[in-house]
C-alpha cells in the first residue's frame, strides 16, 4: 500500500489557485488535474449566475454570500464591480447603488433612475437562491483546490519482494 509523503507549502501554486481556479495545480504540473478543477469551478460559478443572473454577486446587498463567492478570485470582483456600476442605479435620495424598480432605468452616464425598463431584473425566489448558492459553493471549492495545490501530498510505492511476483 502506498504511504503519504507530505511535500513543504507551496505558497505560488497556492495563490495561483486564486488568480484563477485551476492555476495553482497547472503551475505544479499537474495541468490535467488544473483543467479539471479550472471547469469545474468555473462551471459551477457561470452556471449560477445563469440561473439566477448577475444579481446572484451582490457585495452590498448579499455581503455574506459574496464572502464566498470571492474565493473564486478576481472573477467575483469583476462580476460584481459590473453588477454595482452598469446595472444598478443610484439613489436620489441616499446616493447608494439600489436596484431598479419596475419601470425604471438607468441613464448610462450619471446612473439615475430614469423612465424605461430596468438593465437587469431581480432573480427572485428559488432561482436567486439556487444560483447565489452555485457561486458560493464553487468559491468553497476553489478553496479546497488551492489546499490541494499549495500543500502537495505525492505517493511512493512501496517495494515489495519476492511475494506472489513472477520473475
Amino acid at each position: 500500500m502506498p504511504s503519504p509523503e507530505h511535500a513543504p507549502f507551496q505558497p505560488l501554486p497556492f495563490i495561483g489557485a486564486f488568480v484563477f481556479p485551476g492555476l495553482g495545480h497547472a503551475m505544479r504540473g499537474d495541468r490535467r488535474r488544473g483543467v479539471c478543477v479550472g471547469i469545474g469551478v468555473l462551471g459551477l460559478f457561470l452556471g449560477g449566475i445563469f440561473i439566477g443572473g448577475i444579481d446572484v454577486i451582490d457585495s452590498r446587498e448579499d455581503r455574506v454570500w459574496f464572502y464566498g463567492q470571492v474565493l473564486v478570485g478576481p472573477l467575483a470582483f469583476g462580476v460584481d464591480y459590473a453588477h454595482q456600476h452598469h446595472f444598478k442605479v443610484i439613489d436620489p435620495t441616499t446616493r447608494l447603488p439600489r436596484s431598479a424598480f419596475p419601470g425604471e432605468g438607468r441613464d448610462p452616464a450619471t446612473g439615475v433612475p430614469v423612465p424605461g425598463t430596468p438593465p437587469n431584473r431581480k432573480s427572485i425566489g428559488k432561482m436567486n437562491e439556487i444560483g447565489t448558492l452555485f457561486a458560493t459553493i464553487a468559491g468553497m471549492m476553489n478553496l479546497i483546490a488551492a489546499i490541494d495545490a499549495g500543500f502537495p501530498v505525492s505517493r511512493r510505492r512501496e517495494e515489495t519482494r519476492g511475494a506472489g511476483v513472477k520473475k
